[in-house]
């Protein structure tokens, strides 16, 4: 099926498929070459947080002095979370009784992974890093019932401005790259018109978002996180990392892989938990990996297929159960970024896999399970086609599925 598929024959393409039972490879195609892995980086970040993380993710961290309340972030991305409805975080701020003050001392990385393209800033997938994250990171702009335009929150709304210049192919809203100015064209706005568009972060701003949504006061100091600061948790890990998967949501990942971070060191550092896991969890995959982001929005990660699958399998061993891991991951016609991809089998879905996209690359890796009750483990990786990524990805499904349905 693979050698004779005349899309595959176009680009590069590389597939392995392991058998989980006799616990050995079944076919290998360019296996060992290293692959832009796209949102397959993920399941590094996945495996990475199941090791180092527990059962729920460390909020804030902070110290209380007198009458103040001085607090960290931790990179974790649920306080005011469009999704994660967690609210610990918020009610301990709203609630206490000293003065509130946030220092983001223990974060002096880039907003920007290594390799994220800059024109890409305006885009809701590519929202900014920082320790300590509000309402994902990102503004929404509404169309209201007047037919005016409204921003979410409400903090920007004076930047909300009109620009006759402004003359894109169709009405969109974007922001300044710099600042929080943005613009929209002249005319009517559409029905129903809505975009999510990253805002630009700063300390100030955040106090300033927080001091706004809490209705009391946010001071901003600077100071060395002590080693013997409280730590207050604040929701569920798994909660978050099922939306990571299921969705394929950058904004957490790039998050996720602070917090572990905040964990290990205290200080959040993306590169220093990416050298970590490498050396201490990964070290028994079969090639090098290039890894530089939570995410994949960077094309400097690379992976091989074998690696992947790998990395698969020492998932599945560390959450142990099926089920649950399944839960985890997109499901074939039934869920998250494959519920469109693929049809099940009688109602039930036979493949749950991470999918990866960039422009003119997509991946699959996951699990799959066949008729005949064999439990299949697959990273199916296409880079630099120049064909509609709809082609590739129905071709890839045919496999997947012709594999369930024979084997």
């Amino acid at each position: 099926m693979i050698e004779r598929s005349a899309i595959l024959r176009d680009h590069f393409t590389g597939f392995a498929l392991f058998d989980v039972q006799s616990n050995r490879m079944v076919f290998e195609k360019n296996s060992a070459l290293h692959f832009i892995p796209a949102s397959n980086t993920k399941l590094f970040t996945f495996y990475t947080c199941l090791n180092v993380l527990g059962d729920s993710i460390p909020g804030i961290r902070y110290v209380t002095r007198n009458d103040s309340l001085i607090f960290w972030g931790t990179g974790d991305p649920s306080l005011l979370h469009t999704y994660l409805k967690s609210d610990r975080i918020f009610n301990f701020f709203k609630t206490s009784n000293k003065k509130l003050f946030y220092s983001p001392d223990n974060y002096s990385g880039d907003v920007f992974g290594r390799g994220w393209p800059l024109d890409n800033y305006n885009d809701y997938y590519q929202a900014e890093i920082t320790d300590l994250p509000l309402e994902d990171n990102v503004a929404v702009v509404r169309r209201r019932a007047d037919g005016s335009l409204s921003i979410s929150p409400r903090i920007f709304q004076s930047s909300l401005r009109k620009d006759g210049s402004f003359r894109p192919e169709t009405f969109t809203v974007k922001r300044q790259v710099e600042d929080n100015v943005f613009i929209y064209p002249a005319g009517e706005i559409p029905d129903g018109f809505k975009q999510e568009i990253p805002w630009k972060t700063s300390p100030a701003l955040t106090a300033s978002l927080l001091q706004d949504t809490l209705k009391r006061s946010v001071g901003l100091v600077h100071l060395r996180m002590p080693k013997a600061a409280s730590t207050l948790y604040s929701i569920p890990a798994d909660s978050v990392y099922k939306r990571m998967l299921q969705v394929s949501d950058n904004f957490l990942a790039e998050q996720l892989l602070l917090v572990c971070s905040s964990k290990l060191y205290g200080a959040l550092s993306t590169d220093s938990v990416i050298n970590y896991s490498a050396s201490r969890y990964l070290s028994d995959l079969p090639d090098p990996i290039q890894w530089v982001d939570g995410s994949g929005l960077s094309r400097h990660n690379l992976f091989t297929p074998r690696s992947i699958v790998k990395l698969l399998v020492k998932i599945k061993q560390k959450v142990g159960d099926e089920e649950k891991l399944h839960d985890f991951l997109p499901a074939g016609g039934m869920s998250g970024t494959l519920r469109l991809a693929y049809k099940t089998d009688e109602g039930k879905p036979f493949v749950w896999a991470k999918t990866g996209s960039l422009s003119n690359n997509h991946n699959q890796s996951g699990y799959l399970i066949t008729r005949k009750g064999r439990h299949l483990v697959f990273s199916f990786m296409n880079n630099n086609y120049v064909r509609p990524t709809s082609e590739v990805r129905s071709e890839m499904v045919r496999i997947m599925t012709d594999i369930h349905n024979q084997f």
